[in-house]
């Protein structure tokens, strides 16, 4: 089997940018200004992380090269302490004295951070399960983790088989042989899976993902991001009322109608939950699934394998979330005291993010080859759904949902290829999403 070649961090990384440093061409990696006002040096310079994500897997060996837990910045100069390692990541995130609440958020609370900073709907995006904790989050997450458990999932089989088989009957229909499968085949398969679930109209998706891309995004757009938060809450909003008023047989009349320990969801907390289902139930599925195809057509020896029987899907799917996570950057948790990890003390106060880029590539867990795409690695566990009582609920959605397209997508089309070199392709200007901009390819004859 050939080794790909381990990517190597740019020359540039890591580079101060302070008065008279030379600037780093590239952007990525830089380090803030090292002084403190008054002259005075900071003795934990930030790594400025790149918010339009060029090139992530250097970015991961960089924060991973920094140590464990290490202080970076994001747009708009915005402070935070970025989780590098596997084995600290999966001790914070069962660590009590990190807690979702904003309202230990310091910088936050000072007004330090404004409500039209490019993230504020990631890192505040109001209460839901995602942002509560203890029993108040176990009330939240317990109807939505009931619809998402394995049995429950494995019933949804047939379902998303017949819309995978639907989309490939499409492009094999097509005249155009060169698509862009990420628009034509890895965006309306979960989609319309989760909308389906949901009760969200057919004629919505394309609004949706325009909505959701928007919000994902990092670039500094202040009107811009409270324009489509407030798109996304009406949407949503809407929804829940039309269900209040009509129940049908989907998930948010269900989630309406359901008495929980504590009492029934109020519209308030069903929207917040419903805005978290439809971002995750189709954002981390897309992302599986082009990210999964590009690796497979970049590394055709690992394709060989697949296609040979040495090799299962399901392994596929696991290499992949781990080499290129769906998300990226997880925010954030809120440290409600000091918190030592090693030699680096985070303060109280502090917010903290999961650099699953980083830890999904950790030698630590993974071995001397964690940079290498390896569909035949030892299933060694990963954390890129999360672990501990925030561990992703829809995660066995989204692995039905990949194991069933990546084999009937190749299948379908044994030709596929790349339509462009790999290194050309794209990547979303998402500093939380590990994404591509498009993904095009050429069919080839359609079996």
């Amino acid at each position: 089997m050939t080794v790909p070649r381990v990517p190597s961090v740019p020359s540039n990384l890591g580079e101060p940018t302070g008065p008279g440093a030379p600037s780093a061409p590239s952007g990525l990696g830089a380090l803030s200004d090292p002084s403190a006002p008054g002259g005075v040096r900071d003795p934990n310079p930030r790594i400025v992380l790149d918010p339009l994500a060029r090139d992530n897997a250097a970015e991961g060996a960089l924060l991973r090269a920094a140590g464990a837990v290490v202080p970076v910045e994001l747009p708009g100069g915005v402070s935070a302490w970025a989780v590098a390692r596997h084995a600290q990541a999966r001790e914070l995130l069962t660590d009590s004295r990190l807690v979702k609440d904003a309202a230990h958020w310091a910088a936050f609370q000072r007004g330090d951070v404004p409500r039209s900073w490019p993230l504020i709907g990631l890192a505040v995006p109001g209460r839901s399960m995602v942002t509560t904790d203890g029993a108040e989050h176990r009330r939240l997450r317990a109807l939505v983790a009931q619809a998402f458990t394995p049995r429950r999932v494995e019933l949804m089989r047939p379902r998303v088989e017949e819309i995978t088989a639907r989309l490939l009957d499409s492009l094999a229909a097509a005249r155009e042989r060169e698509v862009d499968l990420k628009t034509e085949f890895a965006f309306p398969l979960p989609m319309t899976v989760i909308g389906t679930l949901l009760g969200v109209d057919e004629a919505d998706h394309a609004y949706l993902r325009e909505l959701y891309e928007r919000f994902f995004g990092s670039k500094p757009d202040p009107a811009g991001i409270q324009a489509t938060i407030a798109a996304l809450n009406a949407f949503v909003d809407d929804l829940v009322a039309q269900r209040r008023a009509a129940p049908q047989d989907d998930l948010t009349s269900a989630l309406l109608a359901a008495a929980v320990e504590g009492g029934a969801l109020t519209d308030a907390e069903a929207a917040a939950t419903l805005r978290v289902i439809i971002a995750a139930g189709h954002e981390t599925t897309v992302n599986l699934i082009s990210n999964a195809v590009r690796a497979l057509l970049a590394h055709p020896e690992q394709l060989a394998l697949v296609r040979a029987g040495e090799v299962s899907w399901d392994a596929v799917v696991e290499e992949s979330l781990r080499w290129t996570p769906p998300t990226s950057n997880f925010l954030f948790r809120f440290t409600t005291e000091d918190v030592k990890v090693e030699d680096v003390v985070i303060p109280a106060g502090e917010p903290v993010l999961i650099s699953y880029n980083a830890i999904g590539r950790d030698p630590a867990q993974h071995g001397i080859t964690a940079e290498v795409f390896d569909v035949t690695r030892d299933p060694i566990r990963h954390l890129s759904f999360g672990h501990g009582p925030h561990v992703c609920p829809g995660s066995p959605l989204a692995r039905l949902e990949a194991a069933v397209a990546l084999p009937a997508l190749f299948q379908r089309f044994p030709d596929l290829a790349l339509a462009v070199p790999d290194g050309e392709l794209q990547p979303s200007p998402s500093l939380v999403v590990n994404s591509l901009r498009e993904l095009p390819v050429r069919l080839g004859a359609a079996r």
